[in-house]
């Protein structure tokens, strides 16, 4: 009895997650799934299934919205991985004993609430706010520039929140990076940049995918962001998506369009995921 317990005791202990994941994954994805497939008749009436309201997605205007979305994403992802590894490199290796209070300060805004966050950035960006009084201090612009409403506002805002989901994986990498690595290469005649290629970069890879991927899949979704900052000129799949899902009777056209996004960030995640990997094997062979 005692045996089988202990036996078991692992999958007693894991099953709370997988009945969150059931609950709140999998199930709505099953409801999600059905919901596209349901057709109604004009009075409302059950008619059967069928896939009727993927018939109407199937159009440009939908799979340039797509596109735009998958740009998005991997532009805020590509710019997140250029500004993290520096900044979690400068944390690790230069912060000493005061990287814990650089990572405080890096997490602490995001404690507050996300709006918060948004109309502070409506402060900064708007005619009158402190990015165009610095411009015009410096005397770099003459007359104030329109930065809301546009794609500069929803990057600078995306960055901004996504870039501690790529900062954390990369810093843990490198606190637990041998630093004798490092040292070795030096006394061998590396310079620094041949150390960053072959030693550094090519070891903390796996961290870099993971924080790629942590701002990739949600950026994708995103929908308060271009909703608030972009003003409504683009259209993007979150905010597609809450409007037919939030709309009435439109709610079989948004579940259908959530499957057409979620495969298409599929396809598009390996595709990535590929592209990482053949970058990765070019990196290791410094190592060899």
């Amino acid at each position: 009895m005692i045996s089988s317990i202990k036996k078991n005791s692992p999958f007693a202990l894991g099953s709370p997650a997988l009945v969150w994941q059931i609950i709140f994954f999998y199930f709505p994805l099953a409801l999600m799934i059905i919901t596209s497939l349901l057709k109604f008749s004009q009075e409302g009436a059950f008619e059967g299934f069928s896939f009727e309201n993927f018939t109407p997605l199937l159009t440009s205007t939908y799979l340039v919205i797509i596109l735009h979305s998958l740009c998005l994403a991997l532009s805020t992802a590509i710019l997140c991985l250029l500004i993290a590894y520096p900044m979690a490199h400068f944390i690790t290796f230069k912060g000493k004993r005061y990287k814990h209070i650089l990572l405080f300060f890096l997490i602490v805004p995001f404690w507050t609430n996300f709006l918060l966050h948004v109309y502070a950035w409506f402060f900064v960006l708007e005619k009158e706010g402190f990015l165009n009084n610095l411009l015009i201090s410096t005397g770099i612009i003459t007359q104030p520039i329109h930065f809301l409403n546009s794609l500069f506002s929803i990057m600078i805002m995306m960055v901004y929140y996504y870039l501690p989901f790529m900062v954390l994986p990369i810093y843990a990498a490198l606190d637990r990076f041998d630093r004798q690595l490092l040292e070795s290469s030096s006394d061998l005649g590396a310079t620094q940049m041949q150390t960053i290629k072959r030693i550094l970069l090519p070891l903390t890879m796996p961290a870099m995918r993971v924080g790629f991927f942590l701002v990739l899949i949600p950026a994708f979704g995103e929908f308060v962001i271009p909703e608030l900052m972009g003003g409504d000129k683009k259209y993007f799949v979150g905010n597609v998506i809450s409007q037919y899902i939030l709309g009435e009777g439109t709610q079989g056209i948004g579940s259908a369009f959530t499957l057409l996004s979620i495969l298409s960030l599929i396809a598009a995640s390996l595709g990535v995921y590929l592209i990482l990997n053949k970058i990765s094997r070019y990196l290791k062979r410094g190592l060899r």
